[in-house]
Order: C-alpha cells, then structure tokens, then sequence
C-alpha cells in the first residue's frame, strides 16, 4: 500500500499540538531518557515504540477506566488506547526530530496507529501493546502490526497519513466520560 501524506511540508510531521504535546516537561523528560539509551535515531526510534507498547498499558486489556488523549497524560497517567498510545508515541518521536504520522485502519471500529520517517520512507509502527494473538514490532521492513485487514470482511487501511490527529478520533476521545463510554461511540469510519 502506497502511503499518502496528508500535508506536503515535512515540517508539519514534527509540529506540536494540543494532542502531541512534545513541549511538554513529561514527553521531554521521557524522551531525553530514551535518547540516552541510544545510538542513533533508529535505536531512538525502536526505543520510543518499545516503551509505549510495552509500559503503557491499553486501557482495554488492563480493564483502566480512564480516557487520555494528550500524549504527556498517557506518559504521566501510564494508560490509553490505540490512539492515546499512538499521540504519545508520536509525541516522543518528534521530541528528537523524528517526523512521524497518524494513520489509521478499519475493523468493526477505527483503529490507531502512527507511521514514522526513516531512511527516506514512511513505516507503520503500532504501539497498542501485544497480548495473546497480536505481536507488534518495530520495524522498516516487513510490517509487523497488531492486526491486518481482511479484506473480505470490509476492514481497511486508510493510507493518509496525518500531521495530526483525524478530528472524529480526537473529539471521540474528548467527549469520552470514562472508557466504556469511549467504547459505545467509537468512529465506524473515517
């Protein structure tokens, strides 16, 4: 699948924003650990995907009623969803100059995930966390996400990548009282 920028200027995929708050204390504190662990922007990188997929728990498989949306709250609050842990994954790439988008599939719901910018390419990465039957991983290679379309069944990837988050994603996520209530009316669609 060829993958679509939304916006033409690169810059955009670096810009800071109510959700990818990367100016943010927390979000710099938790990059500038991470950036002390590696050697180059690909470790960086991997790092980044590592921590978030593997220390932040999705709300839905850990039962955590609670709803973040702003990348330093899924840093500070240690919880969210696909699309929290992508914001927050985003915000830690771009905190070390690391272009990366928002992108997106569709299953029964429309599910989150982040493309990043490396060796002269866009990679879909998907921090949402493994569990029995899904094993995300890192990579510019083959991709390795947490779930695939079928095709068959009318599930698709959307190939537009976004500077920032898709507005039905973002005013779901706000208007959300706890998780269950994000669950009832998450997008169908984008």
């Amino acid at each position: 699948m060829e993958l679509i920028q939304q916006t033409p200027d690169l810059s955009a995929y670096l810009a800071s924003d109510e959700a990818i708050d990367h100016e943010h204390p927390r979000v710099r504190e938790t990059a500038g650990l991470l950036a002390k662990e590696a050697e180059d922007t690909y470790a960086y990188a991997r790092l980044a995907f590592e921590f978030v997929r593997d220390t932040i728990p999705h709300s839905q498989d850990s039962g955590d009623p609670r709803v973040t949306w702003r990348a330093s709250d899924v840093l500070e609050q240690r919880t969210g969803i696909c699309y929290a842990k992508a914001h927050a994954l985003a915000a830690l790439l771009r905190a070390e100059d690391i272009p990366t988008a928002l992108c997106y599939q569709r299953f029964d719901v429309v599910h989150g995930l982040v493309a990043v910018r490396l060796d002269g390419a866009w990679h879909r990465q998907d921090p949402r966390g493994n569990k029995p039957g899904v094993d995300a991983r890192f990579s510019l290679g083959r991709e390795h996400l947490a779930f695939t379309p079928d095709r068959t069944a009318g599930e698709a990837d959307y190939p537009e990548l976004y500077a920032a988050p898709h507005p039905v994603v973002l005013d779901v996520l706000k208007a959300a009282t706890d998780r269950p209530h994000l669950w009832r009316t998450l997008p169908a669609a984008l």
